[in-house]
């Protein structure tokens, strides 16, 4: 173990954005198809977790000034049994015992005098069990919480027993989420410092004045899915998708992956303002970017290292053609632009301000976005936890302020689940944005298929 350390800016400010209404907490559901060994799972998350990262095993430590910088330190009453808890689910133990049970949690702030992170093991659900894992923000963004997660999982059931993993060894890569934004990042950030030729320059003035307008000037419009969060929160997803089918049409329209799903969920926002008397408009939500090396392990300080992109859903847009080749379009758009170094740059310099400074830039910039929607390019394969087969995966990232829609998009072993997180005040029947999402996607593989 080791001593004190100090809370890098990025992370101090998520730590501070926690509101009741809004915990700043990375939310997980994994699928098993059989009960879990539980001292077999606690083994595995010693070895690749606890003695690897540090924070997993590290409070927050007491102000020894009243404005010193926040510090980890190691929590000399440290017990994995503090954090890895068996639970029992509601009969008759389905997936809506399993949403009443993770939304239940997304209103329970951590115990700050305990490391902020917690898994939830729930056996019987479905015959099987289900492993729900809670990390605060603080600890590291979601990019690099799921990489963490993952990397409990093994190819072959027994991979655990053969393959402890030391903690010398750099935890296993598998995802790169941010909706095909990652691999710009670098090279946006080489543009946004160094412009090598004066029409890239100009090119840099006239997309940092657009991005400037974006964050700075334009607000949500009214609408029947925005409103005063609430403390109650609701969980939902989807059954899983075959990604052959997703690729399919993407290939009949020339679109991506991330641009068939980023149209699906364009539409269920649209569904669901209309049902609810709103009007036809477009609403953004914030793309999670991954700005670290995709080459390199993990550090063992993990942290948070990504940036925010304003992404305008085309909900406004009326058809589902129209909404797919508007989704591309904007998403092509954000890649070419420099807009995630730019956020990260003012994410990094708010979480050098004071709490009250804070308070009012968070408020101020989440009042962009109805929320933060994700994508997560899990495993191809299927995987193993302590010998029971992964089934599926789900995580929900918190939103900030005043938002009240969360989107995760996880794909695993060739298949796509969605997840809505709603405020259940503002947003109550959140089933609907799934039912939505799944309409919205079968009429656009119905549409592809009629013109090939």
């Amino acid at each position: 173990m080791t001593g004190r350390r100090a809370v890098g800016p990025v992370d101090t400010l998520w730590l501070r954005a926690d509101r009741p209404e809004n915990l700043m907490v990375i939310d997980a559901v994994l699928w098993l198809d059989a009960p879990v060994e539980v001292d077999r799972l606690k083994a595995v998350v010693q070895h690749r977790i606890i003695d690897r990262f540090p924070v997993f095993h590290q409070r927050l430590a007491p102000d020894l000034l009243p404005f010193a910088p926040k510090q980890w330190e190691d929590d000399p009453e440290f017990d994995l049994d503090h954090h890895v808890h068996l639970r029992e689910l509601a009969p008759p133990a389905d997936e809506a015992s399993l949403a009443a049970y993770v939304e239940a949690q997304m209103e329970v702030p951590f115990d700050m005098h305990r490391p902020l992170w917690q898994m939830h093991v729930l056996q019987g659900f479905d015959g099987g069990a289900a492993i729900v894992a809670r990390f605060h923000h603080a600890i590291a963004d979601g990019i690099a919480l799921v990489q963490v997660l993952l990397s409990l999982t093994d190819e072959d059931p027994d991979g655990d027993l053969v393959n402890i993993a030391p903690a010398e060894q750099p935890a296993r890569t598998f995802a790169v989420p941010g909706l095909d934004l990652a691999l710009k990042a670098a090279g946006q950030a080489t543009r946004l410092l160094r412009p090598s030729v004066l029409s890239d320059a100009v090119t840099l003035v006239q997309q940092t004045a657009h991005i400037a307008d974006k964050l700075l000037l334009r607000s949500l419009p009214p609408s029947p899915i925005l409103g005063e969060p609430g403390i109650p929160k609701r969980a939902v997803w989807s059954q899983p998708h075959r990604l052959t089918e997703i690729k399919r049409i993407g290939r009949g329209t020339g679109a991506t992956v991330n641009d068939v799903l980023v149209a699906a969920v364009s539409g269920a926002v649209a569904y669901y303002v209309a049902e609810h008397g709103g009007d036809p408009m477009d609403l953004t939500t914030m793309v999670p970017v991954n700005l670290r090396d995709l080459d390199k392990p993990l550090p063992r300080e993990l942290g948070n290292k990504f940036a925010l992109a304003m992404l305008p859903l085309p909900s406004g847009v009326t058809s589902p053609r129209g909404r797919l080749a508007s989704a591309k379009q904007r998403m092509d758009a954000i890649k070419a632009s420099p807009e995630a170094v730019i956020t990260f740059s003012l994410i990094n310099a708010i979480g050098f301000t004071n709490r009250n400074v804070e308070n009012v830039l968070v408020n101020f910039f989440s009042g962009k976005a109805m929320g933060v929607t994700t994508n997560v390019m899990g495993p191809l394969t299927g995987r193993y936890l302590a010998g029971a087969r992964v089934m599926g995966a789900l995580g929900w990232v918190p939103g900030s302020g005043r938002q009240t829609v969360g989107v995760c998009i996880f794909s695993y072993d060739n298949t796509v689940r969605v997840g809505f997180k709603t405020d259940a005040t503002v947003v109550p029947d959140a089933e609907r944005l799934v039912e939505a999402f799944d309409a919205e996607l079968d009429e656009l593989a119905r549409l592809t298929r009629a013109t090939h």
